[in-house]
C-alpha cells in the first residue's frame, strides 16, 4: 500500500512582493513624410515644394512696378524696356515651373493645337479687316527704332513665352480664366500705352484697350478649354496676323 500524504498544516512563509511598475509601450519612431513623385502605374508627376505655394501675385506686382518704373527708357531704349519686363515675367514663370506649381505641357492632342490656331484666326482676322490701316501706324509706335527681325522675335518667342508661362501657367492654376484675362489686359495696357499718344487720340486708345481685353480673355479661355500649349499657339497666331502682317504693309 502506498503511504497517505497529508498536506502540511503549517502556513506558507510570507514573501516580499515587489510592486510592478507598468512599462509604457515603446512607439516606433515616425517615418518622415515622403511624397512619392510617382503616381500609380509608374508615371512621374511633379512634386510641389514648400516655396512653390507662394502667391504669384507678388511676381505680378513686381512686373507692374517695373513696367511703370522703366518708362523713362521709352525715348531711346524701348527694346531694352521690353526685354527687361518680359525677362522678369518669364523668370517667374520658369521658377514656378521648376518648383512644381505651374501648369505642365504634356502630350497634347492634335485637335487641341488646331483649336489654338482656330481661335487665334477667329479673333485676329476680323480685327485686321476692320482696323488694318490703324494697326500699321500703331505697331510702328509700339516698336520704335526696331528692325523687322527684332519685332518678329518679340512677337513669336519673347512675348508668348513670358505671358503664357506666367499668366496662363501660374496665375490661372488658382484663378478663373476671366480674372487672369483682366490681369493680363492691365499688364498689356501699362506696357504699351506709354508709347501711344493716349491723350490726343482717346478713341483709338479705347479701341486698342478693347482689343487687348478680347485677346487676353481669349488666351485664358483657350488655356482652360484646350490646354496651355493651345493658348501658347493662339497668342503666336494673333501676334503674327494682327501685329506683324500690318508692319509689312
Amino acid at each position: 500500500m502506498s503511504p497517505t500524504i497529508y498536506p502540511d498544516p503549517r502556513p506558507e512563509p510570507e514573501r516580499d512582493v515587489l510592486p510592478v511598475t507598468p512599462v509604457p509601450p515603446v512607439e516606433a519612431p515616425a517615418e518622415p513624410e515622403y511624397e512619392s513623385p510617382f503616381e500609380s502605374g509608374g508615371v512621374r508627376r511633379p512634386v510641389a515644394y514648400r516655396g512653390s505655394t507662394s502667391d504669384p501675385v507678388f511676381g505680378y506686382l513686381i512686373a507692374i512696378a517695373l513696367s511703370v518704373g522703366l518708362t523713362p527708357l521709352i525715348a531711346d531704349n524701348a527694346d531694352l524696356r521690353y526685354a527687361i519686363l518680359w525677362m522678369v515675367m518669364a523668370g517667374f514663370g520658369v521658377l514656378s515651373w521648376l518648383m512644381g506649381s505651374s501648369a505642365r505641357i504634356g502630350q497634347e492632342a492634335p485637335e487641341n493645337l488646331a483649336w489654338g490656331i482656330a481661335f487665334g484666326l477667329i479673333i485676329s482676322v476680323p480685327l485686321l479687316m476692320v482696323g488694318g490701316s490703324l494697326l500699321g501706324e500703331t505697331i510702328a509706335r509700339l516698336f520704335p527704332k526696331m528692325g523687322i527681325g527684332s519685332v518678329l522675335a518679340f512677337l513669336v518667342f519673347v512675348i508668348p513665352l513670358a505671358e503664357t508661362l506666367f499668366f496662363r501657367g501660374v496665375l490661372q492654376e488658382t484663378r478663373a480664366f476671366w480674372v487672369v484675362g483682366l490681369l493680363s489686359s492691365l499688364w498689356s495696357a501699362l506696357v504699351f500705352f506709354p508709347l501711344l499718344d493716349v491723350g490726343k487720340y482717346p478713341a483709338v486708345a479705347a479701341i486698342i484697350a478693347t482689343s487687348l481685353l478680347m485677346m487676353n480673355v481669349t488666351y485664358s479661355y483657350v488655356r482652360q478649354r484646350n490646354g496651355l500649349a493651345a493658348a501658347w499657339i493662339c497668342q503666336i497666331v494673333v501676334n503674327l496676323v494682327l501685329l506683324f502682317l500690318p508692319l509689312l504693309s
